[in-house]
């Protein structure tokens, strides 16, 4: 098992100068995450990838004639992006599509994501336009990575990326990787699932019972990458509360544990990590018959 882990609780406190009338007062966001992917019990290789980035502008004074002003100076703004990716295809593409993908989302975000401290307006436009890209040209870089290997043609990778900034949470999601909000002691998924099956769930075909037995419920309708160019960006924005926990994860874990089980154990555990180990240890003790991946993330809001 590979993990990343917090060391400590990440902070972010939005300063102000006092009461502005129309607006909310400041509040401090506290960060706590963790990250954590296993083979399972079945697959040879481990074709998840994930990521947890915290990002924040900041500028390094090497010498001044001011006083106190050495140093880094980190301004208000800070985000933190996660990211499980789900690789497939044939030989070792599956864990080539999906690194690929999250590297290229990574190189977007240093290049051109810009930090948004009051998400209005043509500014959340913005932010919602960037994300769409970022996936975007990630679907782009694993064609054209598969276009020069023959052994990857056709290599694909679902991608459910996180994007939060103070209480603010964007979802971009493609493929059968899902998010999870609990929220209040319930178990949300925020994602829809673009597979064949939840197309026949959806059209009234077969029942959600049907779908978790369904012959072909592993067929994915929407990837980054595949054989052909072209992917559909699913975004949801929301607010996170004092206490919620966001769950990133792969099929792995979806597939062999049920939403109930995921629930009661994100509610059990006090630290991110010890709910990432308690998820990948339930899906490995249900059979682990695929990689399985979690990154959760706890907010705590003052």
């Amino acid at each position: 098992m590979s993990s990343l882990e917090s060391p400590s609780t990440q902070s972010l406190e939005v300063p102000g100068t006092g009461p502005v009338p129309g607006r909310e007062s400041p509040q401090t966001v506290r960060v706590e995450f963790a990250g954590m992917t296993d083979k399972g019990k079945v697959r040879t290789k481990n074709e998840d990838h994930f990521m947890i980035a915290r990002m924040a502008k900041s500028m390094t004074i090497c010498a001044t004639s001011l006083p106190d002003t050495e140093g880094t100076r980190l301004s208000e703004l800070e985000g933190y992006l996660m990211i499980v990716a789900d690789g497939m295809g044939g030989a070792a593409a599956g864990e080539h599509a999906s690194a690929v993908a999250v590297q290229s989302v990574e190189r977007y975000v240093l290049d051109t994501l810009k930090w948004f401290l009051h998400l209005e307006g043509r500014e959340e436009h913005a932010l919602f336009t960037q994300l769409r890209q970022g996936l975007e040209r990630a679907d782009r870089d694993v064609i054209e990575r598969a276009s020069v290997d023959p052994r990857l043609h056709g290599m694909g990778t679902t991608m459910t990326i996180a994007y939060s900034v103070g209480s603010d949470l964007f979802i971009v999601h493609a493929g059968d990787s899902r998010a999870y909000l609990f929220h209040d002691g319930e178990l949300e998924q925020l994602t829809n699932d673009h597979t064949l099956v939840q197309v026949l769930v959806q059209g009234g075909a077969i029942t959600p019972e049907d779908a978790k037995r369904h012959r072909n419920r592993n067929i994915v309708t929407n990837v980054v990458g595949g054989p052909r160019e072209g992917v559909f960006a699913e975004i949801h924005k929301l607010k996170v509360a004092d206490g919620d926990v966001l769950l990133l994860c792969s099929d792995g874990l979806t597939e062999p544990v049920a939403d109930e089980a995921i629930a009661e154990i994100l509610a059990d555990s006090e630290r991110p990590e010890a709910a990432c180990s308690r998820l990948i240890d339930r899906a490995i003790e249900r059979g682990g018959p695929d990689n399985v991946t979690a990154v959760v993330v706890r907010y705590r809001l003052s």
